[in-house]
C-alpha cells in the first residue's frame, strides 16, 4: 500500500520500520514539530523523524493540521491508501480522516474501549489491570472511538513499569498494525463497534501525579511506582529534599504499627515504610544530584 505514516515519540518508531520491512510504501511522514529540550534549549527532532531522515523519507511537521489548507493540499496531491497513525498528538479533521482510500488506521496502546486518551500505558498498571495489549481502529471523529479491526494481548509480569509495558506494546503494535493492513487490503477485515469505556479516560501524565501520599494503601503505591517508571517518576519527601522512588514491593504484614509515612525498619538494602493499609518495602530510590 502507498502509506502516510503520523507518529511521533519512540512509541512510533518500530511501526514504521514494519511497515518498511513488510514492503509498505511509506510516501510521507507527518510528525509533530521539533522542540528545544535541556538546558542549551537545542531543538532535537522527533524519534519518528530521526526514523525518517534515516530512510530518506519526506518528513512534514505542521503545527495544527486542522488550520493548515496547505498541508492538507499536500497531502491530497501524495493520494495514499491508507493512513497510519501511532501516537502521533494531533486531533485528525474530518476531511483527513476520509482522504485515503482505505481510511485511518490508528495503533492504540490499550484493550480497547478501555483506556481510552494519552497514557494508556501508565495508567493500566496504576489500576492493576491483568491483561493489557493493543487495538488497531478505524479512526472516527471521536477521542479512540472508531471501529476495532484486531486487538493482541500481551504477557506481562508482576513487576512490569510503564517503561518495560511500553517497549512490549510498542513491538506488539507494530506486528499488528502490518498484519491489519494485509487484511484491509485483502477485504478479510473485520470492523467492531465499541461499546462505552468501562474506565476513566486515560489522561496525559504530569509531575504531580508522582507525589506519593502515605494514607493510601501499600498496594497502589507500589502499582504508582511501576506505572510512573521512568517518566515521571514516583516520589517523595525526605525533609527538603526530593526523594524518587524507582522499585518498591509490598510486604505482607497489612498491620497499621504507625502514622503513614513513618519509616518502621531500615536494612542495608531496604527500608519500609507504613502506608495507610500495609507496609511497603522501598528497594531503589533517588536523591537530587545522585545516581539511584
Amino acid at each position: 500500500m502507498r502509506v502516510v505514516f503520523m507518529g511521533t515519540p519512540d512509541f512510533a518508531v518500530g511501526t514504521l520500520k514494519e511497515l518498511l520491512l513488510a514492503g509498505h510504501e511509506v510516501a510521507a511522514v507527518v510528525t509533530q514539530p521539533d522542540k528545544p529540550k535541556g538546558r542549551g534549549k537545542e531543538l532535537l527532532m522527533t524519534p519518528v523523524k530521526v526514523e525518517a531522515l534515516a530512510h530518506g523519507i519526506p518528513v512534514y511537521q505542521p503545527e495544527k493540521i486542522r488550520k493548515n489548507e496547505e498541508f492538507l493540499d499536500e497531502l491530497k496531491r501524495i493520494n495514499p491508501d491508507v493512513i497510519v497513525v501511532v501516537a502521533f498528538g494531533q486531533i485528525l479533521p474530518v476531511s483527513v480522516l476520509t482522504l485515503p482510500k482505505y481510511g485511518c488506521v490508528n495503533v492504540h496502546a490499550s484493550l480497547l474501549p478501555k483506556y481510552r486518551g494519552a497514557a494508556p500505558i501508565q495508567w493500566s498498571i496504576i489500576n492493576g489491570e491483568e491483561a493489557r495489549g493493543v487495538t488497531t481502529m478505524q479512526m472516527n471523529e471521536g477521542l479512540d472511538t472508531g471501529d476495532m479491526i484486531q486487538k493482541v494481548e500481551v504477557p506481562i509480569t508482576e513487576e512490569e513499569t510503564g517503561e518495560s509495558l511500553h517497549d512490549k506494546l510498542a513491538e506488539a503494535g507494530a506486528k499488528l498494525c502490518v498484519e491489519t493492513l494485509k487484511a484491509i487490503e485483502d477485504h478479510t477485515a473485520t470492523f467492531e463497534k465499541q461499546g462505552e469505556s468501562p474506565t476513566e479516560y486515560a489522561r496525559m501524565l504530569d509531575k504531580k501525579l508522582g507525589n506519593i501520599d502515605w494514607n493510601t494503601s501499600a498496594v497502589q503505591i507500589e502499582r504508582l511506582v511501576r506505572g510512573l517508571n521512568s517518566w515521571p517518576s514516583a516520589y517523595t519527601h525526605w525533609g527538603k529534599k526530593v526523594v524518587k522512588i524507582w522499585r518498591a514491593k509490598v510486604e505482607a504484614d497489612g498491620t497499621v504499627k504507625a502514622e503513614p509515612g513513618t519509616v518502621l525498619s531500615v536494612e542495608k538494602d531496604s527500608f519500609t515504610v507504613q502506608t495507610g493499609d500495609g507496609v511497603l518495602r522501598v528497594l531503589e530510590l533517588q536523591i537530587p544530584g545522585k545516581k539511584r
